[in-house]
């Protein structure tokens, strides 16, 4: 049994005993989530698709990590100008572990 949730704009396969890193939370480590913005769930040969949510769906979690994800380098340049600028971004991540998908 899997679903599709949807958490800070984007979509997330939720699989029961999977971690799953999603946008930084405002929960901290150990406490639980409950994501009631599920797309789609299947079991088996039965798929439900909702539109756009499927009604009475949940995905509970528990936070299982903070962290900050690789640094990306962000590099402006004009040519013949002189402007060059250079920034690094290190953007900041919940892991989260699947409980229970329940419909």
């Amino acid at each position: 049994m899997y679903a599709i949730i949807r958490c800070g704009g984007k979509q997330y396969r939720a699989q029961v005993g999977a971690t799953v890193d999603v946008d930084r939370l405002p929960q901290s480590v150990g406490d639980s989530v409950e994501i009631d913005d599920v797309l789609l769930v299947a079991d088996g040969g039965e798929v439900k698709v909702g539109q756009p949510r499927v009604q009475s769906a949940k995905v509970s979690a528990t936070v299982v990590d903070q962290f900050r994800g690789k640094k990306i380098i962000v590099y402006k340049y004009r040519q013949r100008t002189s402007y060059r600028r250079k920034q690094g971004h290190r953007q900041h991540y919940t892991r989260l572990r699947i409980d229970a998908i329940t419909v």
